[in-house]
């Protein structure tokens, strides 16, 4: 087993033992290539028998295209090759969710994710594991956020356990956002928001890894930074580059801003977005009509 020693040489004086931070590298290229491979296996066999069973005699080896378009067969595989490519692609997905699910409770098993202050300059297993699960996440985050349908990013942070996404959130593209989250209702995370739930306290400091919940209805206007342990209650809204320092808490029901975030008064609002106060009425109006609307659709489905 292969091991590379970083030394802590600080000479802060202190008096506290410290040890030597093992980056055991094999572990975490075993963990990828876990991933990676098992989300191409099972599609990429399936791929080949299509390509040599159907594809092949059906359509590469036909002399001329009119036999394509007069042969039923031939054009049946010609007109469904889109969908044969897109189906490749979601079950690569799934896959990739399969894998990434399997690996992610094998970690689960032998350290538990949970709330706390991690060590880094001294042996834990916790800190080990941390570190696992967030290398892990990244490849199926991104391959999901950055391919050709991103909204399945909900379901895969679902399916494989690192949060908790209800319906009708959207996730713009970030570096984050992927574990030990809880999100309600219809939030909206804006361009490069981050749900931060963990710090590093200097270089080589102790990690301060705490959950983020969102309530129903929040909105992350982008360029967001949410804290470690953040809580932001329903009908929060975050103007853009608002940043919340650790445990931070909104009452909700209003609009914030800053850095630190607060409270934006009613004044303020109508002067940042240039609202008249018939802008605001009408609004009002309109929340209050939709309300009533999803009351009446409740009573009647009960």
């Amino acid at each position: 087993m292969y091991k590379i020693l970083i030394e802590d040489i600080s000479d802060s004086g202190s008096d506290i033992p410290r040890e030597l931070v093992h980056f055991q590298y094999h572990k975490y290229m075993a963990f990828f290539f876990a991933i990676y491979v098992g989300s191409y296996l099972v599609p990429v066999i399936v791929l080949m028998f299509y390509l040599f069973l159907i594809l092949k005699p059906l359509f590469f080896a036909v002399e001329s295209f009119i036999i394509i378009l007069t042969s039923f067969d031939s054009l049946i595989v010609f007109l469904t090759i889109p969908l044969v490519v897109i189906i490749f692609y979601l079950s690569h997905l799934f896959f990739l969710g399969v894998f990434t699910r399997i690996l992610w409770r094998y970690t689960e098993k032998k350290s538990p994710t949970k709330d706390g202050i991690i060590p880094r300059d001294i042996q834990s297993k916790t800190a080990d594991f941390y570190h696992y699960r967030s290398f892990m996440i990244k490849y199926g985050k991104n391959a999901f956020m950055k391919g050709f349908f991103p909204w399945l990013v909900n379901w895969f942070l679902n399916f494989v356990g690192a949060g908790v996404v209800d319906k009708g959130t959207t996730f713009e593209e970030s570096v984050l956002n992927d574990r030990n989250i809880i999100v309600g209702k219809n939030c909206y995370i804006g361009v490069n928001s981050t749900l931060c739930t963990h710090v590093v306290e200097g270089i080589f400091g102790n990690i301060i890894y705490f959950k983020i919940v969102l309530g129903e209805n929040v909105t992350l206007g982008g360029f967001n930074q949410i804290g470690p342990g953040g809580d932001l209650k329903e009908n929060s809204f975050l103007l853009p580059m608002a940043a919340a320092t650790k445990f931070n808490t909104t009452k909700g029901d209003n609009y914030y801003f800053g850095m630190p975030l607060r409270r934006i008064f009613k004044k303020k609002i109508m002067n940042y977005l240039k609202l008249s106060e018939d802008d605001l009425s009408r609004s009002e109006e309109l929340r209050v009509r939709r309300e009533e609307e999803k009351l009446g659709k409740h009573n009647k489905v009960n």
